[in-house]
């Protein structure tokens, strides 16, 4: 199957869709191939010539979410007062309350185990290019630039996970956040 070709982009478009629009009316752990199939107006056999699993779509579903959220995470200043959380920080947390209930489902107990390890990775990825460009925060040379990085963004999703349950402005997230991942002076 060529991915270039339009009609695979227009099936897959339909079948990410599909899953987007049931994951936002019920639990993704109810959600299912033929389900997401039925959605998209397409044979569940064909949904299995485009993705493995209903985690391998929701993978690609929410691969936008996971590369804004890396990007915001890797674009916060590390000189910003811990006081004030950046203005990425700040974007983050509102794009995880626009899509609170997305989030909520796909990082449950009974949601995608796949996006969780992705968004984790794709974060420990954007701040380990950028700790190894020099962009790390003082006094953690005595730690491995991937351990912190990883730490760092495990506590992030941690926090994502939180926000996308709790009713409080994206701003009070980030700053809490900020406050958590910045060490006091």
């Amino acid at each position: 199957m060529n991915p270039d070709d339009p009609r695979v982009q227009r099936t897959r478009d339909r079948l990410r869709a599909a899953l987007l629009f049931l994951a936002a009316e019920r639990e993704l752990g109810s959600v299912t191939m033929a389900a997401v199939a039925r959605q998209a107006g397409i044979n569940r056999a064909t949904a299995y010539q485009h993705y493995a699993d209903l985690d391998a779509l929701v993978a690609d579903a929410m691969d936008g979410a996971l590369s804004h959220v890396a990007r915001c995470a890797a674009l916060c200043p590390l000189d910003q007062p811990r006081d004030r959380a950046p203005e990425p920080l700040v974007d983050l947390f509102t794009h995880v309350a626009a899509n609170a209930v997305l989030y909520q489902r796909m990082l449950s107990a009974q949601g995608s185990a796949r996006f969780s390890n992705l968004l984790r990775q794709r974060l420990t990825e954007a701040l380990t290019d950028r700790f190894s460009a020099g962009a790390r925060p003082p006094g953690f040379d005595d730690v491995p630039v991937t351990t912190h990085a990883a730490y760092l963004a495990g506590a992030l999703v941690g926090v994502v996970a939180v926000a996308c349950t709790e009713d409080r402005a994206p701003a009070d997230h980030a700053h809490a956040a900020w406050r958590l991942l910045v060490p006091a002076p």
